[in-house]
C-alpha cells in the first residue's frame, strides 16, 4: 500500500526530512495491515471473521475510525456505509471483472449491508456484529485515514511544510501552497483543472478509473448502499476539508447523494468545500458546479478548464 503513496518536502529545509518520511510510510503500511480486507491476516478480516460470534476487542484509533464511520452512515441515511463491501463484490469490481447482478442477487446481499449491525461498546472498546454475513470495508476512507497518520508522523519530527498524497485521490498539503491536478472523468491522461491548496486536505470519488459498460449503459464502481446500485448522476466529486479522512468520507458521500445535498452541507461547515463534475445537460462532454470553492480564499485556488 505505501508505493502508492509520496511525500514531497524541501530537503534543505528539512534534512530529517527523508527519515520522517520513511517514518511516515512505515506509519500507512502498518496501518495496511490492520485495515486491509485483502490481507488474510489483517486485524479487518479478524473481525470480519469473529464479530458475530463474539466480541472483538480493537485498538483506540480503530474504534474512534468504525465511531465515526457509523456516524457518518447515519448522517447520510446510510448512503456511505462501511458494511456495503458485498455489493463491491457481487458487481465484479473487487476483481475488476465488471459484471450485472440480477435483482435477486442485489436482494440478497443486501440483507447483510447494514451499519445499524455494527455495535461498539465504547467501556470496552469492542466490536460486534448482530448477525452474520456482515462484513467491514473502509475502502471508502482508508486512505485519507493512513495520510492523517502520515502527516502526523511529520510533524512529530519537525517536517511542517509537505505534501503527503495517497494515490491520486487524496492528498494533504501543509505549510506552503502545493498545485494538483483534477482528472478529466471522461478523457484519460487529462486534467480537468488544478487547485492550490494549503494546510488542508482534498480527497476525489470518481468513475473515471474502475467503471464497466455494459449494453450501451456506464456503470460505476461507487455503490449506493441503499439501493445495491452503483450511484448515478455524478461523475466525480471532489472535496476540500480539514482532514484526508473527512474529505474522504464526504467525496463518497457527495458522489452518492449529489451536489443539492453538498450544498446544504457545505452551508453549514464552512471549512468544506466540493468541486462536482456532472454529466452534461446540453452540448458540452460534462458540466462543473462549484460549491463553497473561492478564489480568494487564501487556502484554495482553481483554474477552471472547459470539459
Amino acid at each position: 500500500m505505501k508505493d502508492n503513496f509520496e511525500v514531497v518536502f524541501e530537503r534543505e529545509l528539512f534534512p530529517q526530512g527523508t527519515a520522517a518520511s520513511m517514518d511516515a510510510l512505515d506509519e500507512v503500511e502498518r496501518l495496511e495491515k490492520m485495515l486491509s480486507v485483502f490481507r488474510f491476516d489483517s486485524k479487518i478480516q479478524y473481525i470480519n471473521s469473529t464479530a458475530h460470534e463474539e466480541p472483538v476487542a480493537v485498538e483506540p484509533e480503530l474504534f474512534d475510525l468504525m465511531t465515526l464511520c457509523l456516524d457518518f452512515a447515519e448522517l447520510t441515511g446510510g448512503a456511505v456505509d462501511i458494511t456495503s463491501g458485498p455489493l463491491w463484490k457481487i458487481w465484479g469490481f473487487a476483481k475488476r471483472e465488471g459484471r450485472v447482478p440480477s435483482d435477486v442477487e442485489i436482494a440478497d446481499t443486501l440483507k447483510n449491508v447494514d451499519y445499524r449491525s455494527v455495535q461498539l461498546d465504547s467501556g470496552e472498546h469492542t466490536v460486534t456484529f448482530t448477525k452474520s454475513g456482515i462484513e467491514l470495508n473502509f475502502g471508502c476512507v482508508g486512505k485519507g485515514f493512513a495520510v492523517d497518520a502520515g502527516a502526523k508522523k511529520l510533524r512529530e519530527q519537525g517536517v511542517d511544510r509537505f505534501r503527503f498524497q495517497g494515490g491520486l485521490s487524496s492528498i494533504l498539503a501543509e505549510g506552503a501552497d502545493w498545485t494538483f491536478g483534477i482528472a478529466h472523468p471522461l478523457r484519460p491522461g487529462q486534467r480537468l483543472t488544478e487547485l492550490t491548496l494549503n494546510n488542508a486536505a482534498v480527497a476525489t470519488s470518481g468513475s473515471d478509473k474502475q467503471f464497466f459498460r455494459h449494453k450501451g449503459h456506464r456503470y460505476s464502481h461507487i455503490i449506493d448502499p441503499r439501493t445495491g446500485r452503483p450511484a448515478e448522476g455524478v461523475l466525480s466529486a471532489t472535496v476540500i476539508a480539514p482532514t484526508g479522512t473527512l474529505a474522504e468520507l464526504l467525496s463518497t458521500a457527495f458522489f452518492v447523494l449529489g451536489p443539492d445535498w453538498a450544498e446544504k452541507y457545505c452551508a453549514e461547515h464552512s471549512d468544506v468545500s466540493a468541486l462536482f463534475v456532472l454529466p452534461a445537460r446540453k452540448g458540452n462532454l460534462c458540466d462543473v458546479r462549484r460549491i463553497g470553492i473561492d478564489c480568494d480564499r487564501p487556502e484554495q485556488h482553481e483554474e477552471l478548464n472547459f470539459c
